[in-house]
């Protein structure tokens, strides 16, 4: 069996043979323009048009930059790397990840013919091995920057500016706050099940916060399954773009509900969240090409922006699962926030990407479903209303944007005092957030 992993996790080392699928990068070369096809998998960002069917059977087309009291959502990318050139923090990054990919690779090939509780073990052991592998390239490189690891917790200096977000395999284990140790990367192995099963949905997830927004990221995906396993490598730093084994990527601009093939994503614990994200599951299912629960958080937010998807979302998630996905999609020209609408950061508690034109195509979605308290924004909800009930309800029944149906839902939860502050950060982390 062929493998598709193989380098050294010294960045320094020249190499007479990159694997296709795992070859380092040269990112300051890839900025270049292309032409394709709408929807295509590296596509261009054209013009974002917004359709709305007024009364009188007239049909106005508008770019959305045009529409007044239009709300972008703030971003969630760093404003910078820091004192860290881009170039140096993706190439660590993007190594570590590659070298913890490697473990994995050495177990998925195992045979599977094995009792429940090895199987387990397995994946246990997987895990902290992988882990492992990618603190070594970290602490090589970045001796005194801060890491949280899904299985090691906290390690290094607390008072440093960069907070490392690792998932070994990205795995859905719940580690709370008590349990971990004082650490500054976090780290992901994402799809536990999925690798258990040979399911080729999971990944090892290595993202970089500065001053606790991200800055770099690198998504490992296995993909292929049993006999036929590769991966394919997502990075992005923050204002450099997004990119796909060295191609540039980009959202779809698919601009209906249903038209659009969405994600999203349970926990373990069958609890309020968990009732109220069925439901949801069950209306976008009515209402799109369909829903796909695939169990790998970094993987999903990766598919929507290389394109195949249009949307994910899911309550309770740590750091290490959000990281480096919310970057890879907002440089692929996504946009990133709460599942109430509200402004993201990688310690909250729930997460919406879209490829940013479903998101909440009227500027005013926000007004018309969120509590306001500020005097302006309760005016242009009053107006905003207005227009709905007069000129584009009638003719929204199947226009659906993500908002309209996800933000209440998790305002519903809120009213019920279910817990949507910020799940974790490191004591003493300095943030800008």
């Amino acid at each position: 069996m062929g493998r598709s992993l193989l380098f050294s996790t010294n960045i320094l080392l020249e190499f007479s043979q990159n694997p296709r699928s795992l070859s380092l990068l040269n990112h300051s070369k890839l900025c270049f323009t292309q032409r394709f096809i709408e929807n295509s998998r590296c596509g261009y960002k054209k013009t974002k048009l917004l359709n709305l069917k007024l009364a009188g059977n007239v049909c106005t087309k508008a770019a959305l930059s045009e529409i007044p009291n239009e709300r972008k959502y703030p971003k969630v990318g760093a404003p910078s790397t820091g004192p860290i050139s881009a170039n140096h923090l993706i190439q660590v990054v993007e190594t570590a990840a590659k070298t913890g990919a490697e473990v994995v690779m050495d177990a998925v090939n195992k045979p599977r013919n094995i009792t429940y509780k090895g199987l387990t073990d397995l994946v246990t052991d997987t895990d902290k091995m992988s882990e492992a592998a990618i603190l070594e390239v970290v602490k090589r490189n970045f001796g005194d920057h801060l890491i949280l690891g899904e299985e090691g917790g906290i390690i290094g200096d607390t008072l440093s500016d960069y907070l490392w977000c690792i998932d070994p395999l990205d795995l859905c284990y719940f580690v709370m706050p008590s349990e971990l140790k004082l650490s500054n990367i976090a780290i992901y192995v994402d799809g536990t099940t999925n690798f258990a099963h040979g399911y080729p949905s999971f990944a090892v997830s290595v993202g970089v916060l500065f001053r606790g927004n991200p800055a770099a990221a690198a998504v490992v995906e296995f993909v292929g399954g049993p006999m036929a396993w590769n991966t394919r490598t997502f990075t992005a730093t923050a204002g450099g773009g997004a990119f796909c084994n060295g191609q540039t990527i980009h959202a779809s601009q698919t601009d209906r509900v249903e038209q659009s093939l969405l994600v999203t994503g349970f926990g373990y614990e069958h609890d309020d969240p968990w009732a109220t994200n069925i439901e949801l599951f069950k209306e976008f299912t009515d209402v799109s090409r369909g829903v796909r629960r695939l169990g790998a958080a970094a993987v999903d937010m990766c598919h929507v922006a290389l394109g195949i998807a249009e949307a994910y979302w899911e309550y309770r998630l740590k750091p290490w699962d959000m990281a480096a996905g919310v970057l890879i999609v907002e440089e692929a020209g996504g946009t990133v926030s709460r599942m109430d609408g509200g402004k993201f950061c990688v310690f909250d508690r729930s997460v919406l990407v879209s490829n940013g034109v479903l998101h909440a195509k009227y500027p005013f979605m926000r007004e018309l479903f969120l509590p306001s308290t500020r005097k302006d924004e309760k005016e242009i909800a009053r107006a905003s209303t207005s227009t709905w009930k007069e000129k584009i309800a009638p003719h929204h029944m199947m226009d659906v944007e993500l908002l309209e149906r996800i933000a209440p839902a998790t305002e519903k939860l809120k009213s019920k005092g279910i817990d949507f502050s910020l799940w974790y950060k490191p004591e003493n982390y300095r943030t800008d957030l």
